[in-house]
């Protein structure tokens, strides 16, 4: 696997300017927005696996954006959304998904922000170099998601 520079387009983006997703009306508009926009090749990337090196097909895309929605609400009981940035919420290329299992870490980053637990980029993604892996629970669900199954010494 090659290791991207501070010149990759990806990174360059990810260090841009985002948005957050205040409200869960604004976080429906932006799901909108990209399955219209789904045939473009959206790369879903769950922090802490391997990225991809295909974008997912359009109804990957579609199923993911379902079970992400439903997680989200479900875990993050708040009347408002606030875990989700967009670089563009009416044109997006780049969505942070930040886990809501794991917004306790966000306070004692020691200057280090956080990294989101999924990414939906119209780049390729590159290793974020996460230094921990998600916990079990959310590996099982991105697994059962896209049907991977288990393998030794993962």
């Amino acid at each position: 696997m090659s290791h991207a520079t501070d010149h990759d387009p990806f990174l360059t983006a990810w260090r841009g300017s985002f948005t957050g997703i205040l409200r869960w009306s604004q976080l429906e508009a932006l799901w909108t927005r990209i399955r219209a926009r789904a045939h473009e090749g959206w790369y879903i990337y769950a922090v802490g696996e391997p990225p991809p090196t295909e974008p997912a097909a359009p109804q990957s895309l579609a199923r993911f954006l379902v079970e992400i929605d439903s997680l989200l609400r479900s875990e993050h009981r708040e009347d408002y959304c606030g875990i989700v940035y967009a670089d563009d919420p009416e044109q997006p290329s780049l969505v942070k998904i930040y886990d809501p299992g794991k917004l306790g870490a966000v306070c004692g980053t020691s200057g280090q922000p956080p990294l989101p637990g999924w990414v939906l980029s119209l780049m390729p993604p590159v290793d974020l170099q996460v230094t921990a892996s998600p916990p079990a629970g959310r590996r099982r669900w991105w697994r059962r998601l896209f049907g991977i199954r288990h393998q030794q010494g993962r």
